[in-house]
């Protein structure tokens, strides 16, 4: 057999300019970093203004309603770097911190592994290595590598820490059920990059498009819940998103046997299209936790099947031309 000749070209073969070029592709690309870390990350802004700074790429992590802060570097880290990584992660409340570079100094590293061992604080630190690879004369592909980060135990620590207050019988129940769901939405069904369930009675995936993601949920009504959760703009615009994607698949319903439920929340901003049936975290053992996950996992591929290619396009409507109206207005 014979074998190619592995190459690592100069990342600025591909990205001329950090900020001009590289940036703005990773912007465009954060599920391909997601996938590497197991977090489903969702753009908010590049260039964030942040006091008399700018934070590269802001962004949202879905699973655990955690912001983001993102700095890249197209050549080996330095000190100005990490200090201004400190600064911006205070200045957004990040919860995730995430350095990228074409190289990491060992005093570097280490400095983000003191971070994560740090006592009294839930936030998480990874150091990023980015390169291009190539065979023979194949195109270049992109290849992150995790050089830090916090270890499991690290992380589960810090997440037990942000929960403390909560913590109880019923939120553990929670969080071992979403942590099966969501090890096989994404194994199974490459439905989600997360890796690490929350202690609450809900679990969001992102869509693609900024504040608007597919949920599963516990009621407090003895029931459960699938749904996409709008909540991108004013009441207003939101009840437009809502409007725009009844009318682009009118025939929706057909899809489901269950009734689909267009809710325009008149008690908050957001809407939802749901589908329920009824269960309880109380009931989410053996054999009828099982049949929760099936339900979930169909309900959420199937709302995502029929509604997931005209989210982006109803949401840029809606929000470039607001469409006045109630909020309570009915589909």
């Amino acid at each position: 057999m014979e074998f190619g000749t592995l190459k690592y070209p100069n990342l600025q073969s591909a990205w001329q300019h950090e900020a001009l070029h590289f940036t703005p592709w990773l912007a465009e690309n954060l599920s391909k970093l997601g996938e590497v870390l197991g977090l489903d990350l969702e753009l908010e802004s590049q260039e964030h203004g942040v006091g008399a700074f700018s934070l590269d790429i802001l962004a949202h992590e879905t699973s655990s309603d955690r912001r983001v802060a993102i700095e890249n570097q197209l050549y080996a880290t330095d000190h100005s770097h990490l200090g201004q990584l400190v600064t911006y992660a205070a200045g957004v409340d990040a919860g995730i911190v995430i350095w990228i570079a074409a190289k990491f100094r060992d005093e570097h590293r280490e400095a983000l592994d003191w971070l994560n061992r740090g006592e009294g604080t839930t936030t998480e630190y990874f150091g990023v290595v980015v390169e291009l690879v190539q065979i023979d004369d194949s195109k270049p592909a992109v290849n992150f590598k995790v050089v830090a980060s916090p270890n499991q135990w690290s992380r589960e620590s810090k997440l037990k820490a942000a929960v403390a207050q909560q913590n109880s019988p019923k939120t553990e129940m929670y969080k071992l059920f979403y942590q099966s769901l969501i090890d096989k939405l994404r194994e199974i069904h490459s439905f989600t990059n997360s890796r690490v369930s929350q202690a609450q009675n809900w679990h969001t995936f992102p869509t693609g498009t900024t504040d608007i993601g597919y949920s599963a949920v516990f009621t407090g009504k003895s029931n459960i819940r699938a749904e996409i959760y709008i909540d991108a703009g004013s009441s207003e615009q939101n009840a437009s998103i809502m409007g725009l994607l009844h009318e682009k698949v009118p025939n929706a319903q057909d899809n489901f046997s269950e009734t689909l439920e267009w809710e325009a929340l008149s008690n908050r901003r957001a809407c939802r299209i749901a589908l329920y049936r009824s269960g309880s975290i109380l009931k989410a053992t053996g054999d009828e936790a099982r049949v929760y996950e099936d339900w979930f996992i169909s309900r959420l591929i199937k709302l995502k099947e029929v509604f997931g290619p005209h989210i982006a396009s109803a949401a840029q409507s809606a929000l470039l031309k607001p469409v006045p109206g109630n909020s309570g207005a009915d589909f």
